[in-house]
């Protein structure tokens, strides 16, 4: 691990053996489920019940095969709507945030991911019902590439224990995103055109063999554009929440079948792919926060083998939030380079 994991895997357990709240603020791609694992052992060691909660069943579903490997002779639950493992008792608890509401005092150390991310962050009954699963004298982790405004100057005036890693495992820097004035895209897509820039942005990765996700603001638009990007090549798909092919596409990406993949926020995070530029097409939306963009910007360079790649946000006018997603990721890797933490 490298020395941001190390610390911080070493707080986690401290937060383990003294039942103690700790938020972990890591980058995209730090490698914070690793961070986890000594805190896990520490915690079965004591005989403890966890939980791991995310409010994604996605990311359930990519964590609990990476949790089995290194805990192998550990029975591990996982929970989520449709679940086989709903009526089963089990040391190590991989769950959405939702299904957390069946518990009550259950848990001695309870781990939420992505503890900002959507529907968590604005439904008060999912942040109960984590508070409810909890015994009432329990280890509380969270972790998240984003906290909120209000837990970063919670963190920066000494009101919340928390440790801060600002570089990836592999000790290079994020990505920095692109601003590109693509005109006012919503009509060309109207239009069934898209704007040259985007396209030729696709066109280019299709001809490299580069995969790309390119993220858009609203299932509708996804839809009206989706058959012009086809153009370039049939193989391209598009995913959203309500898609019943969801699991099947994100797994095509993976294997490298689907040459673009267009989406909605549903993949700013909690998905891994290991060479990918990425685009946002409507960055000025309000959808995109600054949270929103620097998850999605953090898709990009998280295998150590391809530490970089491209990150374009085309608008039709600048936004706060892009501003401050890019200083966000500039912050992290000034303060990442001035602790010498990368290998430039």
């Amino acid at each position: 691990m490298s020395a941001g994991q190390e610390a911080a895997s070493e707080a986690v357990v401290a937060a383990v053996r003294d039942k103690k709240e700790l938020l972990v603020w890591a980058v995209c791609g730090a490698g914070k489920t690793e961070v986890l694992f000594s805190g896990i052992s520490e915690a079965l060691k004591l005989g403890q019940r966890i939980c791991i909660a995310t409010p994604r069943t996605d990311v359930v579903l990519e964590l609990v095969p990476r949790i089995k490997k290194v805990f192998p002779s550990i029975l591990v639950t996982a929970l989520y709507g449709g679940s086989d493992d709903r009526h089963q008792s089990s040391p190590l608890t991989i769950s959405t945030t939702h299904q957390l509401l069946r518990f009550q005092h259950a848990f001695d150390t309870i781990i939420v991911d992505e503890v900002d991310a959507f529907p968590y962050t604005f439904d008060e009954s999912l942040q109960w019902a984590v508070k409810k699963a909890a015994k009432p004298k329990a280890a509380r982790i969270y972790l998240t590439a984003t906290p909120s405004k209000k837990w970063q100057n919670e963190c920066r005036f000494g009101k919340r224990e928390f440790i801060k890693i600002p570089v990836r495992f592999h000790r290079k820097p994020l990505p920095l995103p692109k601003f590109v004035w693509c005109g006012n895209w919503q009509k060309r897509i109207e239009k069934s055109r898209l704007p040259y820039n985007v396209l030729h942005w696709a066109e280019k990765r299709v001809k490299q063999g580069k995969q790309a996700l390119i993220f858009l603001p609203h299932i509708e638009f996804m839809k009206r554009s989706l058959p012009i990007f086809k153009k370039l090549h049939p193989a391209i798909e598009a995913v959203h929440a309500e898609d019943s092919l969801r699991r099947e596409k994100v797994e095509r990406m993976r294997a490298g079948k689907t040459p673009i993949l267009l989406t909605t926020t549903i993949l700013e995070r909690g998905v891994t792919f290991s060479n990918i530029d990425v685009a946002v097409l409507g960055a000025e939306d309000d959808i995109f926060t600054e949270a929103a963009l620097v998850q999605i910007a953090g898709r990009v360079g998280r295998s150590s083998v391809y530490p970089a790649g491209d990150v374009t946000f085309f608008h039709y006018g600048r936004t706060k939030a892009m501003i401050q997603a890019l200083l966000h990721i500039d912050g992290m890797n000034k303060e990442a380079r001035e602790a010498g933490q990368f290998d430039e």
